[in-house]
């Protein structure tokens, strides 16, 4: 019991230290906007393998353990990247046509060029996961299925969730701008 509270807690620490920095990088490298859509989609991957995994312990005595906060961290890395890809081309694409197009249809430009990258690159990491599911030791079994969850639903997320927060946002933004101040 000792051993789970500090783990628990060490890992705890290790997520906060880890959304701080991810909130900095994002925000020095794009703007806070999109470092709060991408923490927002993480939040919502997390969530989600949680939930799974909290269905799992009631119907199927699934333990959680220093394996599966392994895994949730790894889902954190996996979607993030994921995220900032599709990001760095909403960015490259505004350079080029920002005069062009509105943000939406940049957004959706973004997420066109993108979309192939992100799902060849998550349906092959699934695919040697479904390996280690199926063949490798029941010491694992666990964690790679945290992991698959992790994988399929970040790359949903990172696709359709964040990219459409950036665009919500903006699209907000601009119409309060062209709205008149009252006073």
């Amino acid at each position: 019991a000792t051993l789970g509270k500090e783990l628990l807690q060490k890992s705890m620490i290790a997520l906060g230290l880890a959304i701080i920095a991810m909130i900095a990088y994002i925000s020095f490298r794009f703007k806070l906007d999109y470092a709060i859509a991408a923490i927002l989609g993480l939040v919502h991957d997390i969530l989600f393998v949680i939930g799974v995994f909290s269905l799992l312990g009631i119907f199927c005595n699934v333990q959680i353990d220093n394996l599966f906060m392994t895994a949730i961290l790894t889902i954190l890395g996996f979607s993030i990247n994921d995220t900032i890809v599709t990001f760095d081309r909403i960015r490259e694409n505004l350079r080029y046509y920002g005069k062009k197009m509105t943000f939406g249809e940049i957004v959706d430009a973004s997420v066109n060029q993108t979309i192939a990258r992100s799902v060849n690159t998550s349906l092959t990491t699934f695919l040697t996961l479904l390996a280690l599911y199926l063949f490798g030791g029941s010491t694992t079994k666990d964690f790679v299925f945290a992991i698959m969850l992790g994988v399929v639903v970040g790359t949903y997320s990172s696709i359709f969730f964040c990219s459409m927060l950036v665009d919500f946002w903006e699209e907000r933004k601009s119409k309060q701008k062209q709205q008149p101040q009252t006073q």
